[in-house]
């Protein structure tokens, strides 16, 4: 089961957005060979044109960092307000099966800018 987290997002600003990933027992998480992706919407229902789609990457593998980030563009042109928010790992197992694990979801504010 994912994680639920809540960030706050200023418009117009870079972000990056850095996970430490754990297993189960608490250990750093080994990410080798695991890609990432993470998405953000002004609900859960909203079509794809009202989608952002993170920068997501495996920074450190064997730490089990990922790193998420936007651009001040991308930022820019969010709608001041909420929005949902998830974040999945996935690998290719032995028998080519692509295996996806939602690690974190929640909600994320936009706040507006003036400059």
């Amino acid at each position: 089961m994912a994680e639920y987290e809540k960030f706050t997002i200023d418009q117009g600003s870079d972000i990056a957005i850095q996970l430490e990933l754990v297993d189960q027992n608490n250990n750093k998480k080994n990410l080798t060979s695991y890609s990432a992706a993470a998405k953000m919407k002004r609900s859960f229902n909203s079509d794809s044109s009202d989608t952002t789609s993170f920068a997501a990457a495996v920074t450190d593998a064997t730490d089990g960092i990922l790193t998420l980030s936007l651009t001040n563009s991308q930022t820019s042109a969010l709608k001041v307000g909420s929005y949902v928010y998830d974040v999945e790992i996935s690998f290719v197992d032995s028998s080519e099966n692509t295996i996806i694990e939602r690690v974190l979801e929640g909600k994320i504010r936009i706040n507006p800018n003036v400059t």
